[in-house]
């Protein structure tokens, strides 16, 4: 009887150092891991705050794809393209609202590509390619976001633009509004490159994609596939020929159509020039007060009242630094 409570004795210290050792073993397990983990996550911190903070490296990026402007909500795309070869892909994208803010990381951009939305005007961003100790290696020079939303996007500056305004509204304005150099739109109707718009007008409207595409074909048709308009003056392009007339102010008439919406046409008049230029142009852009136009509808002719009953035939211009993507971009945001 002694012999077995003295075996069961050492059969439960046995027992219990075994306990006590796993325990400990256990433990440390714990906290090496925990240790291990403490030290990936402050090499993260660090490294997100080197990002953030020291990002001092060469310029050797460019940033492709940038668009002149964009309307508020359009998607950016945009690449960043490496000077000079490089077997690093560690990218990080950046971005400020003004000079005097950090630079603060985008979430979710981590590689040459950047796809983002369009909603602060003057926001600057650029690229950084980080090398294997997570040190920037190179980085591109910023890049300015400009939003430019033409007519608006408040409700008042909608229903001026749908054509529904007050007449006191209505101001006088300068040929310096519409000062550039423009380019027609018909000969991208003509080649096919409008029909994603009138793909998205059909979407909505009550015309099937075919029937706005020959309601526009009317209204675009011009031989002037060019203007320049510069210090009171206008020049077309024509068939390979030019011409180029001095014009005047001759005030600005308010139309009604007939589906109850209204437009004005301000009128400009020939001053000097050439004797194929006509005598009177006016313009139609949907805005009703001085401001610098984006695109334009232009009518032009001798006799001052016919024209004003013109609403069938609005040769359109945008500026002619626009390629066709950018036309059918300004096209589809209005």
């Amino acid at each position: 009887m002694k012999k077995l409570l003295t075996s069961l004795s050492i059969l439960l210290f046995i027992s219990i150092y075994l306990t006590a050792c796993q325990g400990t073993e256990d433990e440390v397990v714990d906290a090496t891991q925990e240790e291990e983990q403490e030290v990936h996550t402050d090499e993260k911190h660090d490294h997100e705050e080197d990002e953030e903070e020291n990002l001092e490296a060469p310029v050797g990026i460019e940033i492709e794809g940038v668009a002149d402007h964009y309307h508020t909500g359009d998607t950016m795309e945009l690449t960043a393209v490496l000077e000079e070869a490089s077997d690093l892909d560690h990218w990080h994208w950046y971005s400020r609202e003004s000079e005097d803010e950090e630079w603060e990381v985008i979430s979710g951009q981590e590689t040459e590509k950047f796809t983002g939305e369009a909603t602060i005007d003057g926001l600057e961003i650029k690229a950084v390619l980080f090398n294997d100790d997570h040190e920037p290696s190179v980085q591109s020079a910023p890049i300015e976001v400009v939003i430019d939303d033409h007519h608006g996007h408040d409700e008042e500056s909608q229903q001026i633009y749908k054509g529904y305004f007050e007449d006191s509204q209505v101001e006088d304005r300068e040929l310096s509004d519409w000062e550039g150099d423009w380019q027609s739109v018909y000969p991208y109707l003509l080649s096919g490159d409008l029909d994603e718009v009138f793909a998205h007008k059909a979407e909505d409207g009550d015309m099937t994609q075919e029937e706005y595409k020959e309601y526009y074909t009317i209204g675009y048709e011009t031989d002037v596939e060019r203007i320049i308009i510069e210090d009171g003056h206008v020049t077309f392009f024509e068939n390979g020929d030019e011409y180029s007339g001095e014009y005047k102010s001759d005030g600005y008439e308010i139309l009604t159509y007939e589906a109850g919406n209204r437009g004005v046409r301000f009128i400009f008049e020939l001053v000097e020039g050439s004797n194929e230029m006509p005598q009177y142009i006016q313009f139609s852009d949907h805005d009703i007060f001085p401001v610098d136009s984006h695109h334009f509808h232009l009518y032009w002719g001798d006799d001052r009242e016919a024209l004003l009953e013109e609403v069938t035939n609005w040769p359109t211009y945008y500026p002619s630094d626009l390629d066709k993507d950018g036309i059918v971009r300004e096209m589809l945001a209005h």
